[in-house]
């Protein structure tokens, strides 16, 4: 075993006077998740899979925690688990059980009462698992966690269905698996290799050991293929946006895509509709796409005079593309004059027509300064937006 060296913290066992282990399996080769190294090595979530899962054996209390890695994978394990105490690797075998077994030998010099054994692949770790795992481990030599089926099952008579499954007789195991050490050691040592093991359960059953059933964990769900790497998308965004436009005689002024009346307009590039340009903002934010001077630059002179609906349009063409539908909009122009209700319900309209959605999806509202700042001298007008996005 070659030892990290770190300056962590030590942990403490969770049962007082039992000493656990944990032995986390991470030499395979994670082909089909597509990545370009081991999956159990690929960042996911801020961190290395693998780290995942030490980190949360160790906040368990379990110590050592020992990690069976592939051969010549020692500098990719150090950099991944770098800072973490408690934590040693060993190089794995050819097959599952033989890593674990091997994994047992190495861990049995540490003398542990009991053993947590883990798959890299499964990052996030309940506590409540693991506490429910030591208290079955407090009257049987051996737990591991299931989730009941709720799919129909049929057995496979080659492409056609054959027999009924009973889905009720049937369980979906996860890990980690827990054992009283020396009892599953002593199962592993037994094992003649012939058929593989599908887990250390499975050892420990063919050696005579009962294994008790606890509660698992849906969140607890094994990495595999490309689409669990793929990004996280939040199920609902939020965007805010916020803009400013001078006052000037002569301009027009354009407000959420209506044009308004009034004895001066808003200077700009564009047509300076500092209202849509708030909300463009709101929802280039939402999407982590910038801001409307990225895409629409005050410098290029196509956009001299432009409407504003047209950055609007754009904003909401990249919403779709990024897989979200806007959920609602508030826009709030912030003026002493001119009055802006009698226009608010032609203003939520057009925005709503621009933008492909129901007006009741739309707010627009006004307020003043109360005659303080640049907005209550009547030196320019301020907006501001926020909107919510649902995934689609």
């Amino acid at each position: 075993m070659s030892q990290i060296v770190s300056a962590g913290r030590k942990h403490s066992p969770n049962r007082p006077g039992v000493r656990t282990a944990a032995l986390v399996v991470a030499a395979g080769q994670g082909l089909r998740a597509g990545q370009p190294m081991p999956k159990q090595f690929v960042n996911w979530r801020g961190k290395p899979v693998v780290r995942h899962s030490v980190e949360a054996l160790l906040a368990a209390g379990c110590a050592p925690v020992l990690v069976m890695i592939p051969q010549n994978a020692e500098a990719v394990v150090r950099a991944a688990l770098s800072g973490l105490t408690d934590v040693d690797f060993a190089i794995g075998g050819a097959t599952r059980q033989e890593s674990v077994r091997l994994g047992l030998e190495a861990i049995a010099r540490e003398k542990p009462d009991r053993v947590l054994i883990h798959d890299a692949a499964r990052p996030l770790l309940p506590a409540e698992v693991v506490e429910r795992l030591q208290t079955a481990l407090d009257t049987h030599t051996a737990a591991i966690p299931v989730l009941p089926v709720s799919d129909s099952l049929t057995h496979a008579a080659g492409d056609m269905m054959g027999a009924p499954a009973r889905r009720e007789e049937l369980r979906r195991v996860q890990t980690p698996q827990a054992f009283h050490f020396s009892d599953i050691l002593a199962a592993h040592r037994a094992w003649d290799d012939a058929p593989t093991a599908g887990d250390d359960a499975q050892v420990a059953q063919a050696w005579g050991m009962e294994v008790a059933l606890v509660e698992g964990d849906e969140i607890l769900h094994k990495l595999t293929y490309a689409s669990d790497f793929a990004p996280t998308r939040a199920a609902v965004r939020v965007g805010n946006g916020y803009d400013v436009h001078r006052l000037e005689e002569g301009e027009e002024l354009w407000l959420c895509g209506v044009r308004v009346e009034h004895t001066h307009g808003l200077a700009g590039h564009s047509d300076a509709d500092v209202a849509i340009h708030a909300l463009v903002d709101a929802l280039l934010g939402a999407i982590g796409a910038g801001d409307i001077g990225q895409h629409f630059p005050p410098s290029d002179e196509q956009w001299k005079g432009a409407a504003s609906d047209r950055f609007l349009a754009h904003a909401a063409e990249l919403v779709a593309e990024a897989g979200y539908a806007l959920g609602n909009a508030d826009v709030t122009i912030i003026c002493e004059a001119p009055k802006i209700g009698p226009h608010r319900e032609a203003m939520r309209a057009r925005l709503a027509q621009i933008l492909g959605v129901d007006a009741s999806a739309i707010s627009v509202k006004a307020t003043t300064t109360e005659k303080l700042g640049f907005t209550g001298r009547r030196e320019g007008i301020a907006a501001q937006a926020v909107v919510s996005l649902a995934l689609l």
